[in-house]
């Protein structure tokens, strides 16, 4: 449908699970995509499927974690073709449901690191550009444990400052043509709840979380995250910015 042709569009996260689902469907809908994450492999495999598909990739590694990482991903976009036009935060960790009492401060550290300064530094280098081009995207991926607090503490904290964040830069930038949403996926299959990493979970925490979700309706699955990334991200949602589009089919009514 090429609702994204011509545009430039950085996803961190890239390697795996929604990242790599939203960096796919944003090649198929037009759009040149940088792929950003810290294992190479992975991504080299995921652009080398892109463009076989006909569709345009850059592989830029790095850490959210490290800002000389986000400002490089950011220049080497900018080197390459000339501009940003989209930024999908995607990259995150889990805390697996770890509860305050039971959490390190390096444990906490390492997810507000990951899951909210890394979107600020990304946020904050992709709008020098879109500033000077009077117009981008951004979309912030947070979660329902941002909106409910329904997860790990570390990872409820990070994901409602993405919330937070969003709404904040939306402010920033109303009635110009800079808009920043965020989308907040229910349980997804992704390398972060598989079963293996589900083992490693707070059992206990767990379970109290779990009160708060009617897990009977079914986990979603990638593309309906990258769907509702796709549509943020292009014109149809022109007018929409500081919103969170919560993606979880109803789990939390």
């Amino acid at each position: 449908m090429e609702r994204l042709k011509g545009k430039v569009a950085v996803v961190t996260g890239a390697s795996s699970g929604i990242g790599q689902g939203t960096a796919e469907l944003f090649a198929k809908e037009g759009a040149a995509v940088v792929l950003t994450a810290r294992r190479v492999d992975r991504l080299n495999a995921n652009a080398e499927k892109i463009m076989k598909a006909g569709g345009k990739a850059l592989v830029v590694p790095g850490d959210v974690t490290k800002v000389a990482d986000v400002r490089n991903v950011i220049e080497q976009t900018i080197k390459t073709f000339g501009k940003i036009d989209i930024l999908v935060n995607n990259a995150g960790i889990s805390d697996r449901h770890t509860p305050t009492i039971r959490l390190t401060d390096q444990f906490w550290d390492q997810v507000i690191g990951t899951d909210l300064i890394g979107v600020f530094w990304f946020c904050r280098e992709a709008l020098k550009y879109m500033i000077q081009a009077k117009e981008g995207v951004i979309v912030n991926v947070s979660s329902i444990g941002g909106v409910y607090g329904n997860a790990g503490v570390a990872y409820s904290a990070a994901k409602a400052g993405v919330i937070g964040l969003t709404k904040n830069i939306a402010i920033q930038y109303a009635g110009t043509r800079i808009r920043c949403n965020a989308v907040c996926p229910g349980p997804t299959p992704t390398e972060l709840n598989t079963p293996e990493q589900l083992a490693k979970f707070d059992k206990e925490f767990m379970a109290i979380c779990e009160r708060h979700t009617d897990h009977s309706v079914g986990e979603s699955e990638v593309i309906d995250q990258a769907n509702a990334i796709l549509f943020l991200a292009s014109d149809e949602s022109r007018y929409i910015t500081g919103q969170s589009l919560i993606v979880d089919r109803g789990m939390c009514l």
